[in-house]
């Protein structure tokens, strides 16, 4: 497997426990993840201009070639995760959207999948789609995450 910079794309507000639970399932040797937010970050971030804003996401896209998606309830209505995708496809990178909903956040509640941000439509298995579309299963999901990952790498020569 080749080392892969992978960038996690989420709404924080709604999806941060279930974004953490993804994160650090223990990803396999050979990935880095890079783009995960913490609080502090964030706020600083939300507080600045949109243009500040892109600055800081196409900083934290710098040198990532895969960019997962995590898609809960809310997350197709931020601009923010639109803006990621797009500038994720922009540079080449492979993309994956996983259904996070099954997962529980702090308060133990699950959620609902809301669909893909504005713009992003979902390709049915088997047709040659671009990015994978994947559901987070607790069991299966924290082994096949570095297939998902290397998969997604590849399906856009890198």
């Amino acid at each position: 497997m080749a080392y892969r910079n992978v960038f996690f794309s989420f709404g924080w507000d709604d999806d941060v426990s279930r974004a953490m639970v993804v994160r650090n399932c223990g990803l396999p040797y050979g990935v880095t993840a890079v783009g995960f937010r913490d609080a502090a970050d964030i706020e600083t971030v939300k507080c600045q201009n949109d243009a500040a804003i892109q600055r800081w996401i196409n900083s934290q896209l710098d040198g990532t070639s895969v960019t997962v998606v995590l898609l809960g309830a809310q997350t197709h209505l931020s601009k923010w995760v639109k803006y990621e995708c797009d500038a994720s496809a922009e540079r080449g990178n492979g993309i994956i959207f996983i259904d996070i909903s099954s997962i529980k956040d702090f308060h133990g509640q699950t959620s609902t999948l809301g669909g893909l941000p504005n713009g992003w439509r979902f390709y049915p298995p088997g047709t040659g789609s671009p990015y994978l579309f994947k559901t987070w299963d607790t069991q299966q999901s924290p082994v096949e995450i570095g297939a998902w990952i290397e998969q997604a790498a590849q399906n856009v020569g890198k």
